[in-house]
């Protein structure tokens, strides 16, 4: 394959995958967000103001669908081109794939 980044069937725990270059920036982004929570439990321990609680909630729910965008974007960028350049029915696979994530990323 042309591409570092190797995408292959999810159960593969070995694969890399397209957030592979940006593991290190995932992990620091999702590493923020458990501490908001943290802090969010904290502030509920502490009786704080509910709508202060809201804000806090609604920062980490802004800040998890970044992650996703991101994720979603780098498989879009990787996988996807890398089943197109492959052909067959590992492009229809991924593309399915990748309408689920959307319906199930756009219920939430």
């Amino acid at each position: 394959m042309h591409n570092e980044t190797v995408c292959q069937d999810h159960h593969d725990h070995h694969a890399h995958h397209g957030y592979i270059g940006e593991k290190d920036r995932y992990l620091a982004r999702l590493k923020r967000i458990e501490g908001q929570v943290r802090g969010i439990q904290r502030m509920i321990d502490e009786e704080q103001y509910c709508i202060d609680i809201l804000t806090q909630i609604s920062a980490v729910n802004s800040a998890l669908r970044k992650v996703a965008l991101g994720l979603l974007d780098d498989h879009m960028k990787h996988c996807l081109r890398d089943a197109a350049e492959l052909g067959g029915g590992e492009l229809d696979t991924k593309i399915k794939e990748v309408s689920d994530a959307i319906a199930r990323f756009s219920r939430a």
